[in-house]
């Protein structure tokens, strides 16, 4: 399997044909009461090495070009060992100097991921105190449509790692202390109220890991199956968003639509599962669009080439397209 896992089509499609690209209907074409866009990127944090500056240039002009309102960065914002503290030097060297376009200072919407649970996960809540574009109040949180202008979307940002069992097992490790401290049964409760009470027609979850994925070596996520899954078809979620494995996909099982944005720099190999529409590990990131009457969006790689376009159906809570 090559290094770009795009099969022979999506080759063609993305990288070659572009009648084969305008057939896909425009996510930008038609327009909508209250458009808002946005874009999405996870696992990036590299010194700008691995894509990570090329994959910044090209979210700062699709940010110019799309008015973009927010940024949602999926987790893995910091490599190897996430940040110590608020004066951590990856903080200038892995984000301000990378994503430093003026189209991209704009709130940041942020998950943790479990290389961020290797450092010291308060530090990152504790920047948005400094930063004007940070935003990570607490662990887990709600992001209202109204706070970036789309009152018909809400956003629930949740934290995966203290789910993962494997982490608990080395009680030595600093992953096993940090996630040892969460109390899950209180994130699940929050996040199934949260999403009673929300009123939006479109609701998406943001996240790290995954639930299902093609990704090489982590596959699906069966904690994320089990305590997760449920409850986005219970509320009528229509995606459900993360990173982790490092590539794009965009999977749609069980009445909802799974996006991996996890190639904000490394990329790895990924193959289709079921319900698999599009893969491929080519570091880039995802521009959506939303409005009240659809939520659609793009994958576009590095070199700012768009190598899918994908349309996400507004269902209801029993998981029915609406």
């Amino acid at each position: 399997m090559r290094h770009d896992l795009l099969n022979r089509r999506e080759v063609l499609n993305a990288l070659m044909a572009t009648t084969a690209v305008t057939s896909i209907p425009n996510a930008f074409a038609s327009p909508s009461p209250v458009p808002v866009n946005f874009l999405v990127v996870g696992d990036w944090g590299r010194n700008g090495n691995a894509h990570q500056r090329e994959v910044g240039v090209q979210m700062g002009n699709a940010a110019e070009s799309l008015a973009s309102k927010c940024v949602i960065s999926v987790g893995d914002n910091f490599y190897e060992d996430g940040v110590q503290s608020t004066s951590d030097p990856l903080w200038s060297s892995s984000f301000e100097t990378i994503y430093s376009a003026r189209s991209l200072q704009i709130p940041w919407y942020v998950a943790l991921g479990n290389h961020d649970y290797r450092g010291v996960p308060q530090a990152q809540i504790d920047y948005s105190k400094i930063s004007n574009r940070w935003h990570m109040p607490s662990r887990y949180y709600k992001v209202s449509g109204t706070q970036i202008g789309a009152p018909h979307l809400d956003l629930f940002v949740i934290d995966t790692s203290p789910l993962v069992h494997k982490y608990r097992k080395d009680v030595h490790s600093a992953i096993a202390a940090n996630v040892s401290t969460q109390d899950v049964s209180a994130q699940l409760r929050w996040l199934d109220e949260q999403l009673s009470r929300s009123t939006a027609p479109w609701k998406i979850v943001v996240a790290h890991h995954t639930i299902y994925s093609g990704g090489s070596g982590h596959g699906d996520t069966p904690e994320t199956t089990e305590l997760i899954e449920p409850l986005l078809g219970k509320h009528g979620v229509q995606a459900y968003i993360n990173g982790h494995h490092h590539d794009l996909q965009h999977i749609r099982r069980g009445g909802v639509d799974y996006l991996c944005c996890g190639a904000g720099s490394e990329v790895r190999p990924v193959e289709t599962v079921t319900g698999t529409l599009f893969c491929a590990a080519r570091s880039g990131f995802a521009a959506m669009r939303s409005s009240i009457h659809s939520l659609s969006f793009e994958f576009r790689d590095f070199t700012g080439a768009i190598l899918y376009r994908g349309e996400i159906p507004r269902r209801n809570a029993v998981g029915k397209a609406a």
